[in-house]
């Protein structure tokens, strides 16, 4: 599957990946840079800490989310 981005940097996730995957309006989605260049797309659940359950075995995950959300919850306040 595949999908273009828009001049603002907007995709559309396919209807089959957000059907499979139980994606909505305002889902939340984390991007990662993998170590060997890829892209990652993640769903975030509600809860920053169940999201990233298991995912910090490389070092420094889970911190680093909970500062990208703090600082999101700031700019949103």
């Amino acid at each position: 599957m595949r999908s273009t981005i828009t001049s603002r940097g907007q995709t559309v996730i396919p209807a089959a990946i957000r059907e499979r995957f139980a994606l909505g309006p305002s889902q939340r989605l984390e991007w990662l840079v993998e170590a060997d260049g890829s892209i990652r797309v993640v769903p975030v659940a509600a809860s920053p800490i169940q999201a990233f359950r298991g995912q910090g075995k490389q070092g420094g995950s889970s911190r680093r989310l909970l500062a990208d959300r703090q600082a999101d919850a700031a700019l949103e306040a």
